[in-house]
């Protein structure tokens, strides 16, 4: 039993510990797009978002082009994290079902748990994650591809397409492409496991900051600004000049 903890340990404490921190770091970022949404990019994009399906609607006619571009920009986006989700789930499924070496790291390099049952454990997890990254992309793309159809549909006065249908809708695509996205950053760390789990550890204490400086918006304050005086009191100031000098003559 001794045996066993002494090459478990490090992996049952770091690699539990790394994904906490991950993981309490989302759940403060919810929190914080729930309470103050305008402090934080999500928050910001989506309000946004829904300035911006107004707009395209407002005038469809000469905007229909531009709506349709953007909308397939950020479809190239989902496509390309998609693709890369599932070539890494078939790499991993192909190393998995084969016997090649690749699956026994070699004990002097790697800290912590290494045997047949820990390797397995790391790549199949790591082949859940890139799934269900592939999956939440792969539904961005679908909801993203109806708003591009129903942003030109005819806007009839019975309102078969209402506006707020359609913010829903893309709301739900770029929520999901983020959700993508950050499963796909969960991964990464775990790519590190396969050399052992400090890796992983210092791997997330550094994504977190990161994440934190592409989530949260950082304005400037105003206070540095040299205020402006007023013409009021450039007046007064002028006159108590004016009289002073003619007290003097």
């Amino acid at each position: 039993m001794d045996v066993e903890w002494r090459k478990w340990y490090m992996d049952v404490m770091l690699v539990p510990l790394g994904f906490l921190v991950m993981i309490s770091y989302h759940v403060w970022l919810w929190h914080k797009v729930r309470t103050h949404p305008l402090s934080t990019i999500i928050g910001t994009n989506a309000r946004a978002r829904r300035f911006w399906v107004s707009a395209m609607l407002k005038d469809n006619e000469k905007k229909n082009i531009l709506a349709v571009q953007t909308l397939r920009n950020t479809i190239m986006g989902s496509t390309l994290m998609a693709t890369t989700s599932i070539l890494l789930s078939t790499g991993l499924a192909a190393v998995i079902s084969s016997t090649y070496s690749v699956k026994k790291p070699l004990n002097d390099t790697v800290y912590g748990a290494h045997g047949e049952f820990t390797v397995a454990l790391k790549y199949v997890t790591l082949l859940t994650l890139f799934l269900f990254s592939f999956l939440c992309h792969s539904l961005s793309i679908c909801s993203i591809n109806q708003v591009n159809i129903l942003i030109n549909s005819p806007q009839d006065s019975d309102g078969a397409v209402p506006p707020e249908y359609l913010v829903e809708l893309l709301e739900k695509g770029f929520v999901l492409n983020t959700v993508g996205n950050r499963l796909f950053y969960a991964g990464l760390p775990l790519l590190l496991w396969i050399f052992g789990p400090v890796l992983v550890f210092l791997f997330s204490l550094t994504l977190v900051p990161i994440l934190y400086n592409l989530d949260f918006v950082f304005l400037k304050s105003d206070h540095s600004k040299p205020k402006p005086k007023s013409i009021s009191n450039a007046s007064t100031t002028n006159v108590t000049n004016t009289s002073t000098s003619t007290d003097f003559a």
